[in-house]
């Protein structure tokens, strides 16, 4: 095989690999309403997918007393991350 299609062929070959990669993340991935516990009623207020009470835009105010002053689970048991990933 000439040089040049080789490395084509390894290009097309990373390429391959990266969309399949990306593929089966997205596919296992779970959506911000798959969680496996049950929302309180309260928690009526859908934004990006995730549930929440009113107040959402101060948590601090508004969460910690459930879910702790980290927001990592409090008297809830259930952390913010749960719903709002690592980045949140």
């Amino acid at each position: 095989m000439k040089k040049s299609k080789m490395v084509r062929y390894k290009k097309l070959l990373v390429q391959v690999i990266f969309a399949s990669i990306i593929s089966i993340f997205l596919l296992y991935c779970e959506s911000p309403t798959d969680s496996t516990f049950n929302l309180p009623s309260d928690h009526t207020i859908n934004k990006n997918g995730a549930m929440h009470q009113g107040g959402l835009n101060l948590p601090l105010e508004n969460c910690v007393p459930c879910h702790g002053s980290g927001l990592r689970g409090g008297e809830s048991g259930v952390s913010c991350y749960e719903c709002h990933s690592k980045k949140w």
